[in-house]
């Protein structure tokens, strides 16, 4: 019987270079450290290992290169010719590299600055996200601020995505998520369609009105959610009215067309103003959240934890929980169930 066994050569190449790099590489920087340092044993000092390491290292990086690239004496040392060309070739890449280092640290290190991609649903962006972004500008001149507003959720990776607003409940493990504030998953309707339809008392009489769907990016519609008992409840009502879009939702709920629900901060501000009306608060979902995620706490560069830390601040110090706004609608819908 033949066995066939895999040929070594496709393999050779791949180590061989492997080899040469990773004795090129300390050899060049033995070989650096000695020509800047003036002797091998300042070079050993200087890189934290032994003086016979830095021997060792040259050695091997002349045998590479096929030529004497010290002259060696007991009280000094000296490039020869040869040492003098390689050292000129290879100084503009040990430059740069020292080069990229120092930038990298600065980046991490220094004044915040370069360019910041985010991502964030359509929604959460244009209403929270956007509007904070000229008060970070005013802070933060030097940083160019790029913002994906996409309800499909951003891949940070393929996206080249730096920070990502999130909203809902947070599944992923691969990424740091913090909370910013809770959702609030909020069924409202306009005065002028409560006057006319009343308001649901409970869940099951949602089968009475007319409600407003939200059809999701992925193509699906988006299921009503509530907490009854302790566990959550999703209800897809039928709906008169369904749209891609939350601002045509509000306009349609505040136009008087019907219930819809959707989350406090897009609504809090027409809670308050008399414009919508709240009702079901006692099922209102409570373990959902917006989120801003990142893909580390480690190595941060200074750009993104600033922005990471002006956003945390200035969404939690805006009014966007509806808490007050929910009591008095409460009150309300008592009030329209009893003239009912």
């Amino acid at each position: 019987m033949t066995i066939n066994r895999p040929s070594p050569v496709a393999t050779e190449p791949a180590d061989a270079l492997a080899s040469s790099f990773s004795a090129s590489y300390a050899g060049v920087i033995a070989f650096i450290a000695v020509v800047n340092e003036g002797s091998f044993a300042k070079a050993a000092d200087r890189l934290g290992i032994g003086r016979s390491a830095v021997s060792r290292s040259v050695q091997k990086l002349e045998g590479q290169v096929g030529a004497r690239l010290f002259i060696r004496t007991t009280r000094s040392n000296a490039l020869t010719r040869e040492g003098e060309i390689f050292f000129e070739n290879c100084k503009p890449g040990v430059e740069r590299i020292t080069q990229a280092l120092a930038d990298m640290q600065e980046l991490r290190e220094g004044p915040p600055r370069g360019q910041l991609r985010i991502s964030s649903a359509v929604g959460f962006g244009r209403k929270v996200v956007a509007p904070l972004l000229n008060g970070f500008r005013d802070l933060y001149p030097e940083i160019a601020v790029d913002l994906l507003l996409d309800d499909h959720m951003a891949d940070f990776t393929t996206d080249q995505i730096d920070v990502s607003f999130r909203n809902g409940r947070m599944e992923d493990s691969q990424v740091i998520a913090r909370q910013l504030i809770p959702m609030q998953m909020i069924v409202c309707a306009s005065p002028a369609y409560v006057a006319e339809r009343g308001l649901p008392r409970n869940i099951s009489e949602l089968v009475d009105h007319d409600c407003l769907n939200f059809r999701m990016a992925s193509g699906r519609l988006h299921e009503w959610e509530f907490k009854v008992e302790g566990r959550l409840q999703k209800v897809l009502p039928k709906a008169m009215l369904t749209f891609n879009d939350t601002d045509l939702l509000m306009d349609a709920a505040l136009d008087g067309h019907g219930l819809v629900q959707l989350a406090g901060y897009q609504v809090c501000e027409h809670l308050r103003s008399g414009r919508l009306v709240a009702c079901l608060p006692q099922y209102a979902p409570d373990d959902r959240g917006h989120y801003i995620c990142y893909l580390s706490r480690q190595q941060l560069p200074s750009r993104i934890r600033v922005f990471i830390d002006y956003m945390i601040t200035r969404v939690r110090a805006l009014d966007l929980q509806c808490a007050s706004s929910l009591s008095v609608a409460a009150e309300l819908d008592d009030v329209l169930a009893c003239a009912v």
